[in-house]
């Protein structure tokens, strides 16, 4: 019907919901200090980036622009 396997676990289904490898691209200083502030204070909006696998474009993302910035700032 939508695609899912199921795997029986006692007297529920569980989805079998894997996740994609993220890309090698290292993530920087800014990117995981944006992680560390999802995880602690915005757990759904973390949740919800890493379950449609936006999470890491978006840290990547936030650490280009924060590195932009400093470069702007610190000549």
């Amino acid at each position: 019907m939508n695609g899912l396997t199921y795997t029986k676990v006692g007297d529920y289904y569980l989805p079998n919901l894997v996740l994609k490898e993220p890309p090698d691209t290292p993530i920087g200083k800014y990117g995981r200090m944006r992680l560390r502030y999802l995880k602690e204070h915005r757990k759904g909006l973390y949740t919800s980036l890493l379950l449609t696998e936006k999470l890491y474009p978006h840290l990547l993302e936030i650490d280009e622009a924060a590195n932009k910035r400093m470069d702007i700032l610190m000549p």
